[in-house]
């Protein structure tokens, strides 16, 4: 039986996803902060996918700490055996303009968007390696394609990402392992709606004129690119357009996002804040 583990799993696209696998049939694992959330996700999975508690198992745990984040993983597989896909979904996201977030913004977007992902796959890479299969999905994001106003630290975290896979591909080949990062647009998720209210005014005036995704369908997506064994996920022309032809399309989307901004000038500020992302 399949052991699928999601960091991030409590919510959001973390939790669609597992959603999909529990109706599968797999074993599902959901590492998450909250442990609330996560009783409640598992009860959720188990009541819509007619299933038992018992093939969904939840961990408690900062992905930030990679302490946490191996003892977790290491409980997972002793109880459902070892991990065939690691999905990493965890991340918050701090908006606000780069003179309003303190160093300390930027390090804990780095710290649980990047290194959070880095912990997770170091839990489960070398096992995979051993046996000769497995399968990595990171979930980066569109910021994780272009700059956006407002969201310099996660763009940053965002865009390592990539970097980190593309890279990481090149090693896990050879071994089997197969290596994909997704970039999802705007998703409908509770974390959007907390975005939202610290989102800066210029951001609205460039990602309002987009209507967010449910999180059903990335979901979808994702699961079947992994399917697939696709390196890189794009959902939607533009992101599409950015992730395969990124240095001829940029030129025109900075054009654009520059016009939107100075449209946005006589907005009132919003006031930066922290939001959890699961994506």
């Amino acid at each position: 039986m399949t052991h699928v583990i999601i960091t991030g799993g409590s919510s959001g696209i973390g939790f669609a996803v597992a959603s999909i696998y529990v109706a599968r049939g797999a074993r599902v694992s959901l590492i998450a902060r909250s442990r609330d959330l996560l009783e409640r996700a598992q009860a959720e999975l188990a009541r819509t996918n007619n299933a038992d508690t018992d093939v969904i198992r939840i961990e408690a745990a900062d992905v930030a700490r990679e302490s946490d984040v191996q003892a977790a993983v290491r409980r997972c597989e002793a109880a459902f055996g070892p991990c065939d896909i690691l999905v990493t979904s965890a991340g918050i996201v701090e908006p606000g303009r780069f003179e309003e977030l303190d160093s300390a913004a930027f390090q804990r977007q780095m710290d649980i968007n990047f290194s959070g992902t880095v912990h997770a796959v170091r839990a489960v890479y070398d096992g995979m390696k051993r046996r000769g299969h497995g399968q990595i999905m990171m979930i980066s994001s569109g910021s994780g394609l272009i700059g956006i106003h407002g969201y310099s630290a996660y763009c940053a975290s965002k865009f390592a990402l990539h970097g980190f896979a593309q890279a990481l591909r090149f090693e896990a080949h050879p071994h089997g392992v197969d290596i994909s990062v997704c970039f999802p647009p705007d998703t409908v998720t509770p974390q959007l709606q907390r975005e939202l209210t610290t989102r800066p005014p210029e951001a609205d005036q460039i990602m309002g004129t987009v209507r967010p995704w449910p999180a059903e369908a990335v979901a979808r997506r994702i699961v079947k690119a992994a399917d697939q064994r696709r390196f890189e996920v794009y959902f939607g022309v533009t992101l599409y357009l950015l992730g395969r032809f990124g240095p001829a399309v940029r030129p025109l989307l900075h054009w654009w996002f520059d016009r939107a901004i100075a449209r946005s000038r006589q907005a009132v500020p919003h006031n930066s804040g922290v939001s959890e992302r699961q994506t």
